[in-house]
């Protein structure tokens, strides 16, 4: 899975944060309820517009960052 093709950057999309899909759900808020005590299933339950390919590519994204490599490093 190429998670970057679910990972937009849009200024006018909640303030340019890295979101899932071009929709107002932010990595951050993901990585918010996947650190939280929901299991991946009841997330999924509570938010039936998330897919699990969306949480993963949260985590992996998350991961690009703290690597210190770039998106463009990795779509290029």
């Amino acid at each position: 899975m190429n998670f970057l093709e679910r990972i937009t950057i849009n200024p006018e999309i909640c303030h340019g944060k890295p979101c899932i899909r071009g929709m107002r759900w932010p990595v951050e808020v993901v990585l918010d309820l996947l650190s939280s005590d929901m299991t991946k299933e009841e997330i999924l339950t509570d938010h039936p517009e998330l897919e699990k390919e969306d949480l993963i590519a949260s985590i992996n994204f998350a991961k690009l960052l703290l690597s210190g490599r770039s998106i463009q490093e990795l779509a290029g």
